[in-house]
């Protein structure tokens, strides 16, 4: 689904696909409400994933995106505190609502609930760009170098063949490595430090420092990018998720579980803003959503993968150690990969000539 957004929002508005997307989530929740047997089951859970995961927060970050150049990185830092309060809120309140209502009907509640708060927003305050009210990004009396630069051309826009070359395919691979190894660790965090000797109620208590060094950690994460290419941030932080690989292996008490969730979630809120931000920062604004939804298509493929192989690697080795370091030296692949290809970078965007 980003992937076909993610182009139709070029041509339509990131606006107009918002829109699409959230109709698209509220019937899902219906759908999920009303499912039955596995085949409508399937589709209404695949649609939750589709327009959840994929279309809504594609648009959120083509919308950032649009509006932000010199402070993009810190904008995206604050649009990621909605998904850190969600996460924080929303279990807790869907788990109310199924012991007051049921499960079908805290469904349909939630699915009248996206309609309720965001497409009056959608409708009434969201542009789909600065120049659509006679602006400029970040609020600035004039475009960006690199802006100016793409308008005043008359070449095709960079995202054009963008699909073709070697830089796009080698950095979307790379970026969704962490995606891959993350979903690994976290999805089987509970199964992994009981193993090691922790209790499964402080091994899902993990889950809050590393929940609440995500949040600070974005808006690090988020200045790092607006100050350096996101490429040279991915490598500083592939070595901090190293660090903490290095540190799961050797947890054997409380307290290297917590230095374990707290160094993984500075890696992710960080992650989260290189995400966001590396393909307006290469490609520029024009076309965005082509490239950003091709590379989301790619990061949330690694993200569904990641469990996999740890799983079977534990299968092999009957111990998590072992499986742990193979697929943490997959981040050591991926940072040299992309800094190979950092050269043919097409583009990077600042307010500097």
């Amino acid at each position: 689904m980003v992937f076909l957004v993610g182009r139709l929002a070029d041509r339509y508005g990131a606006r107009v696909m918002l829109m699409f997307a959230v109709t698209g989530l509220g019937l899902a929740c219906f759908g999920m409400a009303f499912a039955v047997g596995p085949i409508a089951f399937f589709f209404a859970f695949a649609s939750l994933r589709a327009f959840g995961q994929g279309s809504l927060p594609v648009n959120g970050t083509l919308l950032v995106a649009q509006w932000f150049v010199k402070y993009r990185g810190r904008a995206m830092a604050v649009m990621g505190i909605g998904g850190a309060a969600s996460n924080a809120a929303f279990p807790t309140i869907s788990q109310q609502l199924i012991e007051m209502f049921g499960w079908r009907e805290t469904y349909m509640i939630l699915g009248a609930f996206v309609w309720i708060l965001i497409v009056p927003l959608a409708i009434f305050v969201v542009r789909n760009r600065p120049e659509d009210r006679g602006e400029n990004p970040d609020g600035a009396d004039e475009l960006p170098a690199s802006e100016r630069r793409a308008a005043e051309s008359t070449d095709a826009p960079l995202s054009d063949n963008a699909l073709k070359t070697l830089f796009f395919w080698v950095t979307s691979l790379s970026i969704g490595i962490p995606s891959m190894v993350g979903t690994a660790y976290v999805f089987h965090q509970i199964s992994i430090l009981t193993d090691f000797g922790l209790s499964a109620s402080l091994a899902a208590g993990l889950f809050i420092p590393f929940a609440i060094t995500a949040t600070i950690s974005s808006f690090i994460g988020g200045y790092l990018v607006d100050r350096y290419d996101p490429i040279r941030v991915y490598t500083g932080n592939a070595i901090l998720f190293i660090i903490a690989t290095i540190v799961l292996v050797f947890v054997t008490n409380p307290f290297l579980g917590f230095v374990y969730a707290g160094l993984m979630g500075l890696f992710q809120g960080i992650q989260m803003i290189i995400m966001n931000s590396t393909w307006a920062y290469f490609y520029g604004r024009q076309g965005l959503g082509k490239i950003q939804g091709a590379g989301s298509m790619t990061n949330i493929a690694y993200s569904a993968i990641g469990p996999l192989p740890l799983a079977a690697l534990y299968g092999v080795f009957g111990d998590f150690r072992p499986a742990i370091l193979i697929l943490g030296t997959l981040m050591i692949v991926s940072a040299i990969s992309i800094n190979l290809v950092r050269s043919r970078a097409p583009i990077v965007e600042s307010y500097e000539d």
